[in-house]
């Protein structure tokens, strides 16, 4: 059986598709370069922008925390007691009731992308903090806020999208108050570790398009006046609506889960020595039970392939073995009958120099000069490769 690849091993396309292509594993880093044994990013169907006159679609996988439907109140409670909220749904919108205290979802999650639209009263009243305030708690904790600044000066670490107390935003790029801002929010937890912080946590928004944080450190969550310390967060908790006595409405409130960061084990390219070599082990053992249904040359090549992840006796044994059976076929092989085996000798000669060059073999194979020997005299290419 010919591997897959083996009609279109002279397109540089098609290298890319099997392994022996790029730079392989190290020890922070459990996959290859190009690699087709890495998991394919799943599928999510795009949402839709939103307008002043409607709101946008959320994307397939998003968690709608308000939509707009009036049995969506039923998402939120008060924080003060976890009753039911006295927000009311109007027009559409989730409307603060001011004097009603804040709000705050039945739902807890943790890091996250967060999207949220509000309007300050078109009706302008006040200045400083209280013209048209509120704001969004990430987890409770972290104070992303909220307002009126379209031609409102305040203090810049309470301004609109500032981590409250902690970081004003680069830029203001409010509409006119009465028109609908948003907000597109990266949100990352602190991470502790035997009490030690080892993450201090980050948020990332954008206002109506614009960055405003970039990837800005916690520093412990912020607040009003005290400048706050690193601690622990909890594991989730609840996204809070700030009534700080301003009518201010919200709509198209939705979440996305985002995976755990690789300092709490989720998978990325970088990734700690003991993390890479648990998940390169995983990787091999995958690929030696693939080859374990296959036949011929794919089965050798999975086999080799598989000890580029991990050093594996039995599987380098069989592979080589394999292609030493597979180098004497392909010299008794008459030479009128070679030009059909060239895709299948040019793809394991390609293998062969992978793993000599990366010093996955240790020495050059007496099977690997045979099939170099008839490349050459076949003029398959214009020079020998090493």
């Amino acid at each position: 059986m010919l591997y897959p690849l083996a009609l279109s091993l002279l397109s540089t396309t098609a290298f890319a598709e099997g392994g022996f292509y790029g730079d392989p594993p190290d020890a922070t880093h459990p996959w290859a370069i190009h690699d087709m044994n890495r998991p394919q990013p799943p599928r999510v169907e795009p949402g839709t922008f939103s307008t002043q006159e409607k709101p946008g679609k959320p994307p397939s996988d998003a968690i709608v925390l308000f939509g707009g439907a009036q049995k969506e109140i039923e998402n939120w409670q008060s924080d003060k007691n976890a009753e039911p909220t006295k927000w009311i749904v109007k027009d559409d919108a989730l409307q603060c009731v001011p004097g009603s205290g804040y709000i705050r979802t039945k739902e807890e999650f943790a890091d996250c992308q967060l999207h949220i639209e509000w309007s300050a009263p078109s009706k302008v009243e006040g200045n400083s903090q209280g013209r048209g305030n509120s704001g969004v708690f990430l987890m409770g904790q972290v104070e992303v806020q909220v307002l009126d600044n379209h031609d409102n000066p305040t203090y810049p670490d309470g301004f609109a999208s500032s981590i409250y107390g902690i970081n004003p935003p680069l830029a203001n790029p409010l509409f006119k108050p009465g028109e609908w801002q948003t907000y597109d929010i990266v949100f990352r937890r602190p991470i502790f570790k035997d009490g030690k912080e080892v993450d201090p946590g980050y948020i990332t928004v954008f206002v109506n398009g614009v960055l405003t944080q970039d990837h800005t450190p916690l520093e412990g969550g912020g607040g009003h006046m005290k400048r706050s310390k690193a601690k622990a967060f909890p594991d989730k908790g609840p996204l809070k609506l700030q009534d700080h006595g301003n009518p201010i409405r919200y709509r198209n409130i939705w979440y996305r889960p985002l995976p755990k960061r690789a300092i709490e084990g989720g998978e990325y390219s970088r990734m700690s020595e003991e993390a890479t070599a648990a998940k390169r082990a995983e990787i091999a053992k995958n690929i030696r039970e693939d080859a374990a249904k296959l036949e011929g040359n794919a089965r050798m090549l999975r086999l080799l392939e598989s000890t580029c992840y991990e050093a594996n006796a039995d599987a380098k044994e069989s592979g080589l073995a394999m292609v030493k059976d597979f180098a004497a076929a392909a010299k008794a092989t008459p030479a009128d009958k070679l030009e059909s085996r060239k895709g299948e000798i040019l793809q394991v000669t390609k293998a062969l120099r992978y793993l000599r060059q990366h010093k996955l073999i240790a020495e050059e194979l007496e099977s690997k000069k045979t099939l170099e020997d008839i490349i050459v005299s076949q003029g398959w290419e214009e020079k020998k490769k090493k």
